[in-house]
């Protein structure tokens, strides 16, 4: 996908979080992938070259503060576990040959891609990472110390975010239908500074905006709440855990990086 209008788009999300957050103080998921962008500012991972100007990249442009770094840290560990998939798509460069290159290619229903020199690939279940090091290996076999760059353009799973006081914050896949204590769960659990009682899901609802549901999960751990309390998350949602981070998180809901943090839940 390109990302011509990503700021723009950006913006927008910022814009409609922010609507939501003038009513609701934010603070700051099953088999589950956990993490975020595969160097801390880009998604390109290799020896060399750039960051690819058509990869996704939520962290492009965001200012050094202690905010942005928390959402750095989060689209890092994404992309150094993110497990790719069918309908992902790659961009794949290899330094000084521009014929084993490949500016965008979409992994088939079967988990492949196809190489101009080494044929077909099968890469669904790999990381980023390992598979930059498998193409780099299998490349040497036909050119001298191969300068391979592989970037992450599309990620096409259904993602969800969990943020604020739990052990893990980060992206996360689901695999399967998963609930708001399932997701706060693969999190790692709500930490000790964190409120089980006091619990927000973002969810997005397209040009409508955004919608805040309150979630009570100490109710729901003690076996008092209604199966209708613990509902199933969609792809885009965002779980907020507040607690004693309030003031910090809700100062990163307010920057454009949860803007783009929303961007890219929804299908980036």
């Amino acid at each position: 996908m390109r990302l011509n209008g990503f700021v723009s788009r950006a913006i927008s999300w910022a814009s409609s979080a922010m609507l939501v957050l003038i009513a609701v103080p934010l603070t700051g998921a099953g088999q589950v992938q956990s993490g975020a962008p595969a160097k801390a500012s880009h998604l390109t991972s290799g020896r060399a070259g750039q960051p690819d100007a058509k990869a996704i990249s939520p962290a492009a442009g965001m200012a050094g503060d202690a905010g942005d770094q928390y959402f750095r840290d989060i689209y890092r560990d994404f992309y150094n576990t993110y497990k790719l998939g069918p309908e992902d798509q790659l961009a794949l460069r290899v330094q000084g040959q521009p014929d084993y290159s490949l500016e965008q290619v979409t992994i088939s229903p079967v988990g492949r891609i196809f190489h101009p020199l080494l044929g077909e690939l099968d890469v669904a279940g790999m990381t980023v990472p390992k598979l930059t090091e498998r193409l780099t290996l299998e490349l040497s076999q036909y050119i001298l110390d191969p300068k391979v760059s592989l970037s992450l353009v599309s990620a096409n799973s259904a993602k969800i975010g969990v943020l604020g006081d739990v052990l893990r914050p980060g992206i996360f896949i689901m695999a399967r239908p998963m609930t708001v204590l399932d997701a706060i769960s693969a999190a790692g659990g709500v930490s000790d500074t964190g409120s089980k009682s006091d619990v927000t899901v973002l969810r997005q609802r397209g040009g409508a905006g955004s919608l805040t549901l309150k979630v009570n999960v100490k109710r729901i751990l003690e076996g008092k709440a209604g199966a209708e309390e613990n509902f199933a998350l969609q792809a885009g949602d965002t779980i907020l855990v507040h607690g004693n981070t309030r003031k910090k998180l809700a100062a990163i809901t307010s920057m454009m990086s949860f803007g783009n943090f929303l961007w890219f839940l929804r299908g980036a």
